[in-house]
């Protein structure tokens, strides 16, 4: 029988190890980022400093950073306005071959995404697209979708429909019942799908390489950039500040993204 010590011992190891499989490798990061001296075969930096954050809000990171948060804010908001009334549609109607219009969505997830992005880019090339920051918006809505109509058909799904009948037989029209009952009920999930959809758009780096690089450099695409050109510094401090957004909305997500949305996903 183990003695409350030898209890206490055992959750404290698995604790440590937990920890350092989750911080482990932002610990790192953070190392790298103020390291100004780091050689083989020391275990830590042998010196540290702001030179690299300096120069890299000195950079042109400024600008990678917000045309990021552009590209994701209009990603979001094209992906909304295609995706609310479809979903609605999947949601509260019989569509025949409804499974197959969700799994359509869902399809270039399902495969490689070089090959769909490659074979996207010849499609892009014909329309004058590459290296601009309108292909670049295309090609993350191409994921985007999936994101948002997968999130909101579930929250649509999870309105019982007796406040719509209530409504109805009240003699409010189809379109008063969607957007004074149905869709501010639908905004948790809403910002929700928002939420998912900015931090994909925002994180996206195969296709916005194939597709804006090198004249659209967005976040992703600096931070590699700087790690092919083993400037270890620049490369961390690049993916401490990207990660600030997406642990703020990650937050965000955990309040709006309600169990029942989960439970009637795929359904």
């Amino acid at each position: 029988m183990k003695t409350p010590i030898v209890k206490f011992t055992m959750k404290t190891i698995l604790y440590v190890i937990a920890m350092f499989i989750i911080f482990g490798p932002l610990s790192s990061l953070i190392l790298w980022s103020f390291a100004e001296k780091w050689y083989w075969p020391h275990m830590f930096p042998q010196e540290y400093g702001f030179f690299y954050w300096k120069k890299v809000l000195d950079a042109d990171i400024l600008n990678s950073l917000f045309l990021s948060f552009g590209i994701g804010i209009i990603v979001t908001i094209l992906t909304l306005v295609l995706t609310v009334p479809m979903s609605y549609v999947l949601a509260r109607y019989k569509i025949p071959a409804r499974a197959i219009i969700l799994m359509i969505f869902l399809l270039p997830q399902a495969f490689p995404q070089i090959p769909v992005f490659t074979n996207t880019m010849v499609l892009m090339y014909k329309w004058d697209l590459v290296g601009t920051i309108p292909g670049v918006i295309l090609i993350h809505l191409v994921g985007a979708l999936v994101f948002s109509v997968w999130t909101l058909v579930s929250v649509f799904k999870s309105i019982p429909v007796s406040y719509e009948e209530a409504a109805f037989n009240m003699g409010a029209s189809k379109l008063r019942v969607f957007f004074t009952i149905t869709l501010p009920i639908a905004i948790p999930g809403i910002v929700a799908a928002s939420l998912l959809v900015f931090l994909y758009s925002l994180d996206e780096f195969t296709g916005s390489l194939l597709i804006g690089s090198p004249f659209v450099v967005t976040m992703p695409i600096y931070m590699y950039n700087s790690a092919m050109g083993y400037e270890m510094q620049i490369a961390s401090i690049t993916a401490l500040l990207l990660m600030i957004p997406g642990i703020i909305m990650l937050f965000l997500l955990d309040r709006y993204l309600k169990s029942e949305y989960l439970a009637a996903f795929g359904r």
